[in-house]
């Protein structure tokens, strides 16, 4: 059953979201707390490691979730279910988009989704930081101080590699920084 449930959730994710795997973080972090599948606060570990491992991070989270869930083959149906929508839509668009294309009807509907894409990736960044400084509910607010510290500290270093070399850090360096502060704040 277990596995039936893996497919349907992620597919069901992967059909009603918009913009990418950052806009899906919202609805699997609804979707597995409400399973009792993850806590949040693995969740928001899922999502580091998720962050921090080579592809997508909704295929990621989804094969991590499905494997703590199902073994090998819920990881599999999991990812199978968070991708086949996409997979059957491009294909459906790429047979008929080229031909509906200049209708004034489609272009309102793709002007339309995209301040939804990026309102859901707000709310992702959001959630991400609140539940990285320590934030689990709004009702008694404790501080994990840890984690202040190493969000100044890394937005400051992004400010400052900005404010000298005129350009963004590039990530995976930016990834290695924070995993290094990590690791000391916390060995420390």
């Amino acid at each position: 059953m277990i596995y039936l449930e893996l497919f349907l959730t992620f597919f069901q994710i992967g059909l009603f979201t918009f913009g990418g795997g950052a806009s899906m973080i919202p609805i699997i972090q609804q979707e597995v707390v409400s399973n009792g599948w993850l806590t949040e606060e693995q969740l928001l570990q899922y999502i580091a490691i998720s962050e921090s491992t080579p592809g997508p991070i909704a295929i990621n989270m989804a094969t991590f979730i499905g494997s703590t869930q199902g073994g090998i083959l819920g990881s599999v149906l999991a990812t199978l279910g968070v991708v086949l929508p996409s997979f059957i839509i491009i294909l459906l668009i790429a047979a008929i988009f080229t031909r509906f294309a200049q209708y004034a009807g489609v272009q309102t509907v793709l002007k339309t989704i995209r301040p939804v894409v990026v309102g859901m990736i707000i709310a992702a960044g959001a959630y991400l930081v609140v539940t990285a400084i320590g934030i689990q509910n709004y009702t008694s607010i404790s501080f994990d101080l840890r984690s202040v510290i190493i969000t100044a500290v890394l937005a400051l270093i992004m400010i400052l590699y900005k404010l000298i070399f005129k350009k963004q850090i590039p990530v995976i360096a930016f990834i290695l920084v924070a995993a290094s502060v990590g690791l000391v704040a916390y060995i420390i």
